[in-house]
């Protein structure tokens, strides 16, 4: 194991930010923006929870969110509901070298993430 970042927030605060006209662009993909708008009941619990975890992820990268967009880290769900990353642009880049783990939770109006990082091991190195 590498590193764990761990991030925990308010829904409430998101529903507050979504209104203004440019937030959801500049932090969430059209991916996560589809995924969110084509639910039955649509829950700003889950764009939370993508939102502590791109917290999560800049924190197990001991940076900060510096020398990437947070639209460039995606969380999706699988076809279980498991949420993965799919990273763009610089975010890619920083983690060419690291795989990433992400957990997700929401209870009520509070959402947490946990993300572990795990450097890759190169053949070259053994």
């Amino acid at each position: 194991m590498y590193k764990i970042g761990v991030d925990i927030t308010t829904i409430s605060r998101i529903e507050k930010s979504f209104v203004k006209s440019n937030f959801a662009q500049h932090v969430f993909t059209e991916n996560e923006l589809r995924e969110f708008y084509n639910q039955p009941k649509p829950k700003f619990s889950s764009l939370r929870a993508n939102f502590a975890a791109k917290e999560a992820l800049s924190k197990a990268l001991g940076t900060g969110i510096r020398n990437f967009e947070l639209n460039e880290v995606e969380i999706l769900r699988d076809s279980q509901g498991c949420p993965y990353f799919n990273f763009y642009g610089k975010a890619a880049e920083i983690m060419v070298d690291y795989d990433a783990q992400v957990s997700l939770s929401h209870e009520k109006d509070t959402a947490i993430a946990m993300v572990i990082l795990e450097k890759k091991i190169s053949i070259i190195n053994l």
